[in-house]
């Protein structure tokens, strides 16, 4: 039986913290041919909205709520919810390009805001299904990324301004929340 039709009604304000997999959707319904994934397909709970969007080939975490006041208040660009983003790029990232994120970059819908950028270790991360694409002669390095926008592909699109392709995107952070243990498809509920 398919989780769409089990759904469990909620009954008090409620933040769901979602560990977003690749390859799904970040609403609960498709109406491609053959249907992609959803969230329909891993939150079993009725009422309950993104507040906010996560591109379907990135991953991590994505909230969720049964409280229109706080998706307003999550999503709006006015509140300006600090997002930090884990991106793996093509290449061995440098200072200057991590310079130009801090100062933010010029995008072709206008400038970025400055962004917190940093050189990290790569995170102990879960597979990716399928894995992102290896080249033995080009290597790649992961940064740190927080923003304070939300444009449509922003990280994307900034970390290919200053000369680095992302090649894998996880979300880690939105304000206060984090993504901590949950592992794809795993979602917690914080009451409100």
């Amino acid at each position: 039986m398919s989780k769409k039709n089990n759904k469990t009604k909620v009954d008090h304000p409620l933040l769901v913290l979602f560990n977003k997999p690749y390859d799904v959707l970040s609403q609960f319904s498709d109406n491609s041919t053959p249907p992609r994934a959803t969230l329909a397909d891993y939150i079993p709970l009725k009422d309950v909205y993104p507040a906010g969007r996560l591109d379907r080939d990135s991953e991590g975490l994505l909230l969720l709520t049964n409280c229109g006041q706080t998706q307003h208040q999550l999503s709006d660009p006015k509140h300006k919810a600090a997002k930090t983003y884990w991106v793996q790029v093509e290449g061995d990232i440098t200072e200057l390009a991590l310079a130009l994120l801090r100062q933010g970059v010029l995008l072709n819908d206008g400038p970025t805001l400055p962004a917190m950028a940093k050189r990290i270790a790569q995170p102990l991360l879960w597979p990716r299904q399928p894995a992102v694409r290896f080249r033995a002669n080009i290597p790649t390095s992961w940064i740190s990324l927080t923003i304070s926008e939300g444009r449509n592909r922003q990280v994307r699109r900034m970390t290919a301004a200053v000369g680095f392709a992302t090649l894998r995107l996880v979300r880690s952070q939105i304000g206060p929340w984090q993504i901590d243990q949950l592992q794809p498809g795993e979602y917690q509920v914080v009451n409100l």
